[in-house]
């Protein structure tokens, strides 16, 4: 038997042990019945907790791939438009180009069109005032025609004799020289005309003895001319002479084997032979003879042609290097315009190679994304149905009865009944 004292009159009555079991299950069931209401209510609100927390973190991260993927859309667009710009602007710099081109050309042509036209004019004029002219002075033509005859002559007396002069000069010259005295005295006339004539006129050039007999030979001069400190033309000299009275004359060809070694030898580009010999050849008389059928910028001259020779060679060598520069320099913008090409497609393969290689990526980031939220969803699946046990627990919870329990169970119907009839007697 146990004592048990009620809360509310305070009576103390007996109950024996199946009596009291009764009871303590009555109040068992009502504390399991509250406990199972506050755990419902704990993993409910849990499970919201949770719930927020997951659908915050997938906000989150969707919001920061949402934030880089247009961050990098942006990106690339700018690269884009920065090489559209880029390749617009090399369009219209060579439309500009190719324009300022065109137009300084139907310039020049203009210019030279007219220069012809003013110099068709001029002409027109010149023979419209000579025809005036011999209208007007058609009486008096015979008499200048004759003064100017008589001019002439006279002129070419004079030049005739100076000439047979000059002839018998250097016949009375030789004869009084030494073989070697006549070819000094060559070399001496062209140094002295040299110096007198070119020598202020082109202080740049070099022109003096060859005296480095280091290869075995060497030639009478060489003349070498600089522009801006590079060498742009280079003359190997002989000189040749001999006295009329000479029993073996000489050839000029005979010295023109030893002339071009001496060239090649001395890195010179023209070999000129200077000379006295044949002096009866209308060939040699008449001015400079091209000998490059025979060797390489190989020719010979009379004295009175040496400075005209060197004149004529500067000229030509200064053009052909001018043109040579202008050459190197269009070949040098050739070369600039085929590298900055040559970059720009490297720039296209690396740029589409990289931005292909990001669009993978990002496809990538997509795919990751959907598989995390794929896997977000599962665990939301799974809170669901959690949810709904726990739902079905409350309300087998709250349908769990006396009668439930004791359906079927005479045994524990007659405890349950004992008891209750008890508790009514004792409470009366």
């Amino acid at each position: 038997m146990k004592d048990i004292k009620c809360p509310k009159c305070g009576t103390v009555f007996s109950l024996d042990e199946a009596e009291y079991a009764s009871i303590a299950n009555q109040v068992k069931n009502a504390e399991f019945q509250e406990e199972i209401e506050r755990r419902m209510n704990e993993l409910r609100k849990q499970h919201e907790a949770e719930q927020k927390v997951s659908n915050a973190q997938a906000e989150q991260l969707r919001q920061r791939d949402l934030s880089q993927k247009e961050i990098e859309l942006s990106r690339k667009d700018n690269e884009i438009e920065t090489l559209k710009q880029t390749l617009k602007n090399m369009e219209n710099q060579k439309a500009t180009d190719l324009k300022l081109a065109l137009t300084e050309q139907q310039a020049q042509w203009q210019h030279d069109l007219q220069e012809k036209d003013a110099a068709i004019a001029e002409l027109k004029n010149q023979a419209l005032l000579s025809q005036k002219e011999a209208e007007l002075t058609q009486s008096n033509m015979k008499e200048k025609y004759e003064n100017l005859l008589k001019q002439n002559t006279e002129q070419f007396e004079q030049k005739l004799k100076a000439a047979d002069e000059q002839v018998a000069f250097y016949k009375d010259f030789k004869a009084h020289q030494s073989t070697k005295m006549i070819g000094e005295s060559l070399e001496r006339y062209c140094s002295n005309l040299y110096e007198t004539t070119l020598r202020t006129v082109m202080p740049e050039a070099e022109f003096g003895k060859d005296n480095d007999t280091s290869e075995g030979t060497k030639g009478d001069f060489i003349f070498r001319a600089r522009e801006n400190g590079v060498e742009y033309l280079s003359i190997m000299f002989e000189m040749k002479n001999e006295a009329d009275d000479t029993e073996n004359k000489h050839k000029n060809d005979d010295f023109l084997k030893k002339l071009d070694s001496d060239r090649k030898k001395k890195g010179c580009e023209y070999a000129v032979l200077v000379s006295m010999l044949e002096p009866d050849n209308e060939l040699y008389n008449n001015g400079i003879v091209d000998k490059t059928h025979m060797y390489e910028k190989m020719y010979v001259i009379r004295p009175q042609f040496f400075i005209p020779m060197i004149t004529l060679l500067v000229q030509t060598s200064k053009k052909s290097y001018q043109a040579k520069q202008e050459l190197e320099l269009v070949r040098q913008k050739d070369a600039d315009v085929t590298m900055f090409e040559s970059k720009l497609e490297d720039f296209k393969t690396r740029f589409l190679r990289h931005y292909e290689t990001a669009v993978k990526k990002h496809a990538d980031a997509i795919d990751f994304i959907d598989d995390t939220i794929k896997k977000l969803q599962k665990v939301k699946e799974a809170l669901e149905g959690s949810d709904k046990n726990l739902t079905l627990a409350e309300k087998d919870a709250e349908e769990l009865t006396i009668r439930k329990l004791t359906y079927k169970n005479p045994t524990m119907k007659a405890k349950f009944e004992e008891a209750r009839s008890n508790l009514l007697e004792q409470s009366e």
